[in-house]
């Protein structure tokens, strides 16, 4: 487990100079994805199931990542971005299209479900905590028509 987390470390680091983070942020991106990917890995621990985890996971991402941001004065997603590099269903979408190839449809069929609703958790997630923060910013910026 302490090996996994050292690589997910690594690895979220390392896209998080592909996606121009600045530097003295890399480290915390860095730490969202390593606690971002013990929680996935902690939740199906207590029954819960994949999908639901990546989306607690995904949630817990981008409430750390919009409250770093707004301490350290980054957009979010300098955060965010790499923070859920580690829950991206990448080998899944693997396996979903070598089951295709190699003419196991029903098995495809079924890895490729899982697989979309993980994005989808994900991206729901990210979502979820965009609207969080977000709400109550348009009160009072409303349009008054002129006089």
């Amino acid at each position: 487990m302490l090996l996994e987390l050292l690589l997910c470390f690594i690895a979220t680091v390392g896209f998080g100079v592909i996606f121009s983070v600045p530097k003295r942020a890399l480290l915390l991106a860095g730490l969202i994805g390593v606690l971002t990917w013990f929680n996935y890995h902690t939740l199906p621990i207590f029954g819960v199931n994949t999908v639901m985890a990546t989306a607690i996971s995904s949630f817990f991402a981008a409430l750390v990542a919009h409250l770093l941001a707004r301490k350290m004065r980054l957009p979010a997603t300098t955060f965010a971005l790499p923070g859920v590099i580690p829950l991206l269903p990448g080998g899944q979408a693997y396996s979903t299209m070598r089951s295709f190839v190699e003419g196991a449809y029903i098995q495809g069929l079924a890895t490729g479900v899982e697989t979309l609703l993980q994005a989808g958790a994900i991206a729901g997630g990210l979502v979820f905590v965009i609207a969080l923060f977000s709400f109550g910013k348009g009160i009072g910026h409303r349009y008054e028509p002129s006089r």
